[in-house]
């Protein structure tokens, strides 16, 4: 991934927000994996993921991310209250967010807050489905960047 002028192209930073480490190891490998360029950080729940998002306590000195991997069943504090928070903070709200989904009732259930995501993806169940939503997930954000500002 290089842009026209040659130059290597920034990584992606993304914040995953997902509570079970089985699939956080999963996300991250396979983004290894895709070969992408990113740099992907994990968080298990959304007190954390708005400490990381605002930089604030251990995250004062990450920086943001460009899109946020967001599963809306957290412990705590849940993804609707994270996304809720993120639509109503003007520092945060232009930053993608992506909520995962493991099925089209769990994007009717976020909907149904009246608070909408920048996209919908359904989580991968099986390995190999990875594979294909890391490419969705670049998809999106190719989509995004080359949108032309306004």
């Amino acid at each position: 991934m290089s842009s026209e002028d040659g130059q290597q192209a920034d990584p992606i930073k993304i914040l995953l927000v997902e509570p079970n480490p089985g699939d956080s190891r999963l996300f991250e490998e396979k983004f290894r994996d895709a070969k992408l360029l990113n740099t992907i950080h994990t968080v298990p729940d959304g007190e954390t993921a708005l400490d990381f998002l605002a930089q604030r306590g251990e995250y004062a000195d990450e920086s943001r991310p460009d899109i946020v991997l967001l599963e809306p069943q957290l412990p705590g504090k849940s993804g609707i209250d994270v996304l809720s928070e993120l639509k109503n903070e003007p520092e945060l709200e232009e930053i993608p967010v992506v909520v995962l989904t493991s099925s089209d009732a769990g994007e009717k259930v976020v909907k149904s807050h009246g608070i909408e995501a920048d996209t919908y993806l359904q989580k991968p169940v099986e390995p190999e489905e990875f594979v294909e939503f890391v490419q969705s997930v670049e998809e999106f954000w190719f989509a995004i960047v080359e949108k032309p500002s306004q």
